[in-house]
């Protein structure tokens, strides 16, 4: 685990079939630590996170709880998503205590409503430190560009391409990414051109 910027630690995992990382996110809050989308985790990384605590276990989207049951069994932090997201995640074993509310705030991350890869995703926005943490709505791939996920694994292609164009309404520099490379900086660039080759 490293933190890649101050107090934002990542921790990754390989996905052979994807060809790119997966990303856990700690968020150190002096309102409570946020675990978001946590990926599988060796036993050291394990005890680095727990040493810094969790409060909150946070989760994008219903293919993202990963290792979210691991994290919670070992820091007794409570697991959120979006209720339309839940009852699929639940069905694949995840344990969920609680909803995400877009528009809601937790700790200084914003709750932001980005629907069409499944329809409860959310994002994470701080606005303070302009950085937006995303799940499956962009993709760090190729590494230092943005990219989609395959049409094929989206629920509604054309209504995610317009939360994606929405998410240019939101002040940030920074985009921490669940799948592929984040990018640290110029991301809201980066995004931009990716939305300005959307067919619609």
């Amino acid at each position: 685990m490293h933190e890649i910027l101050n107090d934002v630690f990542t921790w990754s995992w390989y996905s052979e079939p994807h060809g790119y990382d997966f990303n856990g996110h700690l968020i150190r809050s002096e309102d409570g630590n946020l675990a978001i989308d946590p990926v599988p985790m060796s036993d050291e990384v394990l005890e680095a996170i727990t040493a810094l605590g969790v409060a909150r276990i946070l989760i994008t989207n219903r293919n993202h709880t990963r290792a979210a049951n691991r994290l919670r069994a070992a820091t007794s932090a409570p697991t959120a998503i979006h209720e339309r997201d839940a009852g699929y995640a639940e069905a694949q074993g995840a344990l969920i205590d609680g909803a995400l509310e877009p528009g809601a705030r937790i700790g200084p991350l914003d709750v932001v409503a980005v629907p069409g890869k499944s329809p409860g995703e959310v994002a994470f926005h701080w606005p303070v430190r302009r950085i937006l943490i995303v799940g499956d709505a962009v993709i760090g791939n190729p590494p230092g560009h943005l990219g989609l996920l395959r049409e094929a694994v989206m629920d509604d292609p054309a209504r995610l391409r317009q939360s994606v164009r929405g998410l240019l309404d939101l002040d940030f520099d920074t985009l921490l990414l669940g799948d592929g490379v984040s990018l640290l900086h110029a991301a809201k660039m980066e995004m931009k051109a990716l939305v300005d080759g959307f067919p619609d």
